[in-house]
């Protein structure tokens, strides 16, 4: 289903609107889609590496407003929408270790995660749940968004062509980098959620919602 998904994204990027379908997935991946739009937005500034920092300023516009959707629904439909999300994005059980880290940390869990494949998403409805400072929450999004998102644009402006040849020749390699990276990402909130205590790490170890009120 996943694979099935991941084309018919890719399809959009020929889309004669393809920047709005840039801003679609930009946003609903912080909150509930399951495809990052680096796929896209990669494909996007291949094609128009003149526009590759547009579409990276798009990406992270779309991105902090979809957090902001995502921490809306942790905020006030936790319960009722988002425990079923996070349920079926596999994000259930990483959650409470989420929470904990957010609590401890705050922004910097969300600076640390623009250079790190954490789920997002996974962020922004726990920011909602914890009531996290909003301030706090969207200065430290577009912070992270945007060394995601503007790092890629700024990359293929400036070296285009280069990229698309080095894409063209070792295209089999970079799929599977991406897929090792997106992957990594979920593994890394599972070991969190999974990991036994540690000497001065609250948070390690952390499986139930009443260890996180009991930690922090």
């Amino acid at each position: 289903m996943l694979q099935r998904l991941y084309e018919w994204m890719i399809d959009k990027a020929a889309h004669a609107h393809a920047e709005r379908w840039l801003f679609l997935f930009s946003f609903i991946e912080s909150s509930f889609f399951p495809i990052p739009p680096h796929p896209l937005l990669g494909l996007m500034c291949l094609a128009r590496p003149d526009r590759a920092i547009r579409y990276g300023a798009i990406c992270t516009l779309a991105s902090v407003l979809g957090g902001l959707f995502g921490y809306t629904i942790g905020y006030f439909a936790y319960e009722t929408i988002g425990v079923s999300l996070l349920k079926a994005l596999g994000l259930w059980e990483t959650f409470p270790a989420a929470a904990c880290y957010l609590r401890e940390f705050g922004a910097e869990i969300i600076l640390i995660k623009g250079a790190t494949p954490i789920p997002f998403k996974l962020l922004t409805l726990t920011a909602g749940f914890i009531q996290m400072p909003l301030f706090d929450f969207i200065w430290s999004s577009i912070l992270s968004r945007a060394f995601q998102f503007m790092l890629v644009g700024i990359l293929f402006w400036k070296f285009g062509a280069p990229i698309k040849a080095f894409i063209d020749k070792y295209l089999a390699w970079v799929s599977a980098g991406f897929i090792i990276i997106v992957v990594s990402g979920f593994v890394a909130f599972t070991m969190l959620a999974g990991g036994g205590q540690k000497p001065g790490d609250k948070c390690s170890g952390v499986t139930t919602m009443e260890q996180v009120f009991q930690r922090t």
